[in-house]
């Protein structure tokens, strides 16, 4: 072949490996559950980056709905806020794994230190709710080879997400709320952070229509059960 198709060959194989890197949806490095079949009108809502001293006003809204969520807790986090990691559980949601640092170099870190990552955050995890993790979704979503053969060592199940609400990038709390709507459908999982009041305030009009609406919501830890 002429050396220039060699050149697109080498350029598509680097734009698909950067495209399936940035998102996880690809299951690109490693097979990911974005989405779950049901028949019913249930949902998956999932909050990353927690907890933190809006994660109280969230689960204030989820116990007043009567709505379960999951979530992807840092490290850091767990040792800063480990009562309000308590109350998560003890509400009957579920607690998993987004690293102990979520460090913006993640995508650079090797094997041995993306494990050191997880197992500090799963003692966290297993000491504070005495539940043990199976559950692991990365910062940003990025994965590559090193996050993948640590999360094949661990076992983890990847989740991913179906709607991402671009909550801590969009300030208009109406447009984060029209986008979450205008893609909701069963078996879907949202993401959120709770990180902000706007989430916050987001969250307490989108559990008022996911009750008009006759929607449930379901932790991660249920999806077998309604697959």
């Amino acid at each position: 072949m002429p050396w220039w198709v060699y050149l697109i060959l080498i350029h598509i194989y680097i734009s698909c490996t950067a495209w399936g890197a940035f998102d996880i949806r690809l299951g690109y490095f490693l097979p990911t559950i974005n989405s779950f079949k049901t028949n019913k009108k249930i949902i998956a809502l999932t909050f990353d980056d927690g907890p933190t001293e809006f994660t109280p006003k969230i689960l204030d809204l989820l116990k007043q709905h009567q709505m379960k969520a999951t979530f992807f807790c840092i490290g850091k986090q767990l040792e800063k806020y480990p009562k309000i990691a308590q109350r998560i559980v003890a509400e009957g949601h579920i607690i998993a794994n987004h690293t102990y640092s979520h460090s913006n170099r993640m995508g650079f870190f090797r094997k041995k230190k993306i494990l050191k990552e997880f197992d500090q955050t799963d003692q966290l995890i297993q000491e504070l709710t005495t539940q043990k993790n199976k559950f692991f979704r990365p910062p940003f979503g990025v994965t590559n080879p090193h996050i993948a053969r640590a999360v094949r060592e661990k076992n983890y199940q990847v989740i991913g997400w179906t709607i991402r609400s671009l909550d801590t990038v969009i300030e208009d709390e109406n447009k984060i709320l029209d986008r979450i709507i205008f893609r909701l459908e069963k078996g879907k999982i949202i993401l959120l952070h709770d990180i902000s009041q706007k989430t916050v305030n987001v969250l307490a009009r989108l559990l008022i229509f996911l009750s008009e609406n006759q929607y449930e919501t379901i932790t991660i830890e249920e999806l077998e059960n309604n697959n």
